[in-house]
């Protein structure tokens, strides 16, 4: 090879430096792309509604009240929520029951009443009464006027059908708006379907 060639092999730029420069180019686009891609799931998911999933257990004056506060105000910030009662908990949706519900001293070491005399016949009247007078004396809603309140904002309600059939009671005693006839495979995909699941 004369040394001509060689002067002129030197001189001539390879084709890698066109290649380089395409390559760079395909990836800011990439890049941009995906950017772009990013963003939108960003946005769908600030449109997408929480979800807050209950599961109300006991039926108790005490304990019917957490389930219905968290849905009451969970629905207030816009979440959809959905509370699934079974067993003792279905006496919440029970519209003679629920306004009967009673308070225990008995095991509950915040009570100040021992167990020995909260065993007493007679003290759960004691201590339901005095909590009813707690809650009408600081002007605290009623059982009744949540349950109410939190279907008027969309909170949906539903009484499990194996309690009902297992205690008997009749669909027609719950308040109106409330779900029945949901089973357990219902209330455990709305569980996996939420953001947020509490049992109660």
């Amino acid at each position: 090879m004369s040394s001509e060639t060689n002067q002129a092999a030197e001189t001539t730029p390879t084709s890698t430096d066109g290649n380089e420069s395409h390559s760079r180019a395909e990836l800011e686009a990439r890049i941009e792309q995906l950017e772009d891609r990013l963003a939108d799931m960003e946005a769908e998911s600030d449109d997408e509604t929480p979800k807050m999933s209950i599961i109300a257990t006991k039926g108790t004056l005490d304990m019917a009240y957490p389930p219905l506060i968290l849905a009451s105000t969970a629905a207030a910030f816009g979440w959809d929520v959905t509370v699934f009662h079974t067993f003792w908990g279905l006496d919440i949706l029970h519209e003679d029951r629920s306004k009967n519900l009673k308070l225990s001293s008995v095991g509950n070491p915040n009570m100040p009443v021992p167990n020995a005399i909260g065993a007493l016949p007679g003290m759960d009247r004691v201590t339901t009464k005095m909590m009813e007078k707690r809650i009408k004396d600081n002007n605290t809603a009623t059982i009744e006027e949540l349950l109410e309140t939190s279907l008027d904002m969309g909170v949906e309600f539903q009484a499990c059908q194996m309690t009902i059939d297992l205690m008997d009671y009749d669909e027609d005693d719950f308040y109106d708006g409330v779900t029945t006839g949901v089973g357990a495979a219902t209330a455990l995909q709305d569980m996996a379907d939420a953001d947020i699941q509490l049992l109660i």
